[in-house]
């Protein structure tokens, strides 16, 4: 029987949980909002009888090797420490309800997230790979309409002709698309003069900022500002290609991605039990639709 696979880009669902839920104590006045709202988020996920098989991913740390690269990639500066102090929980709420996860270090979540999908891809049991999340980082590990990106809170699901549609480049180019016109979420400041049109129009054509000529008069496709343009990419091209590479997923992240590890079996009794009365959420076990044991 066909698979379909689910991969949960959980550190998005903690933020969106912790930014678009209220606010909430646990008995001992702790903030668990946003622990809460994940935990419920995932366990309606796990309630619709198509999801059988299904991973986490968490950044345990929010710095990763890519700040060794690049003093200016984003940090835990700014997070709100009440945030901050609910991800153990999340990681908890996760395992409780007999999801895999995958807490990354050295590496981020959205590595272990694309490791898992280019695995996945070649398992040919595998029907679809989707990608639970709407960060355009993700784009770039869509293949045709086998492996995409979901943005559950729009229930918009986006395939590889929908990465053409909204970035105007394919997915092997979101890299170089986000090394020229900046990631202001993950700090990679881009290649300045350079904006959405210019980069979707260049590589449309020439797919990598590698293969676009340095002199614009021989562009094959017609942009605004073409001389600026590729003297501000001629002058900066070694700091593009260092974005490029903060922008470029992993794919070896050490993490078990088979089909046997991620089938889900049911929510463990008891540490979701522990854990609820931590978090005083008495309604999510009832509406559990399998238990483990």
């Amino acid at each position: 029987m066909p698979v379909t696979v689910h991969l949960v880009d959980a550190t998005y669902e903690l933020f969106r949980a912790h930014f678009g839920a209220p606010a909430a104590q646990d008995p001992a006045g702790r903030e668990v909002g946003a622990a809460r709202g994940l935990l419920r988020s995932l366990n309606a996920l796990l309630r619709d009888h198509q999801v059988t098989h299904v991973a986490c991913a968490f950044d345990h740390v929010i710095e990763s090797f890519r700040n060794d690269l690049f003093d200016g990639y984003k940090t835990a500066e700014g997070v709100p420490p009440e945030l901050l102090a609910q991800f153990p929980l999340a990681e908890r709420a996760a395992e409780a309800l007999g999801v895999l996860t995958y807490p990354m270090v050295e590496l981020e979540a959205d590595d272990a997230l694309a490791t898992a999908a280019a695995r996945l891809d070649a398992e040919p049991e595998v029907e679809r790979v989707v990608l639970c999340s709407p960060d355009k980082d993700l784009a770039q590990c869509v293949v045709r309409d086998r492996v995409v990106c979901w943005d559950r809170a729009r229930d918009r699901t986006m395939d590889e002709r929908g990465v053409w549609e909204k970035f105007g480049v394919g997915p092997r180019s979101i890299p170089d698309y986000l090394a020229l016109v900046g990631d202001s979420a993950d700090g990679i400041p881009g290649v300045p003069r350079w904006g959405p049109k210019s980069a979707s129009t260049l590589l449309a054509r020439y797919e990598t900022l590698d293969r676009i000529p340095e002199d614009a008069g021989e562009w094959e496709v017609g942009v605004r500002g073409a001389a600026s343009l590729a003297g501000s990419l001629a002058e900066h091209r070694v700091q593009a290609r260092l974005y490029r590479e903060l922008a470029t997923l992993r794919r070896d992240a050490p993490i078990d991605a088979s089909l046997d590890a991620l089938r889900w079996r049911g929510a463990r009794r008891q540490p979701l039990s522990q854990l609820c009365l931590e978090l005083g959420e008495s309604g999510v076990p009832g509406r559990v639709a399998q238990f483990a044991d």
